[in-house]
């Protein structure tokens, strides 16, 4: 076997590969998290997500997927189950015919404030922790590199492992 040299990186693209291998168990402790703090009210955190998205007006699935990042038909999964459960509610969308607009019922709001106030007390408590300015400029950086990634690959057919979770 020839003797290849391994490829080097420059000091920014070593910076950047030890961000991303952070990410990738950060991202599985956040979404345990966001799981055990949805399970408070018997949802899944991508049933906790989509409430959260209509918890002002309603939404289009289309509509809740752009804002979520997730695939237009893991979204219907979840607005049907949701529906199912009586946490949400298809109504007629006026500005367009066969796009209903999924609307959270009384009992989806009741079920949302358990995990908005479960998750307060846990972001509360780790944001004392970790410090506000730390976490303003660790939220910059992620938003910077988030816009840089996006820009440089293209978008994945299936995107946010939320959908996946129901």
């Amino acid at each position: 076997m020839p003797d290849e040299e391994s490829p080097t990186w420059t000091p920014a693209g070593a910076a950047f590969t030890e961000l991303l291998m952070r990410t990738f168990p950060l991202e599985r402790r956040l979404s345990a998290a966001g799981e055990a703090l949805a399970q408070q009210a018997d949802l899944s955190l991508a049933r906790w997500l989509v409430l959260e998205a209509i918890q002002q007006e309603p939404a289009t699935v289309a509509e809740i997927g752009r804002r979520l990042r997730l695939a237009r038909q893991g979204v219907l999964r979840l607005a049907d189950l949701l529906v199912a459960d009586g946490h949400a509610s298809y109504e007629e969308n006026p500005r367009h015919q066969r796009a209903k607009l999924l609307a959270i019922t009384d009992a989806g709001r009741s079920a949302l404030l358990v995990v908005q106030r479960a998750q307060r007390t846990w972001a509360n408590r780790l944001g004392e922790q970790l410090g506000s300015a730390r976490l303003r400029a660790a939220a910059e950086v992620l938003d910077a590199t988030l816009s840089a990634v996006t820009a440089d690959m293209p978008e994945p057919p299936e995107t946010g492992q939320a959908a996946a979770r129901v």
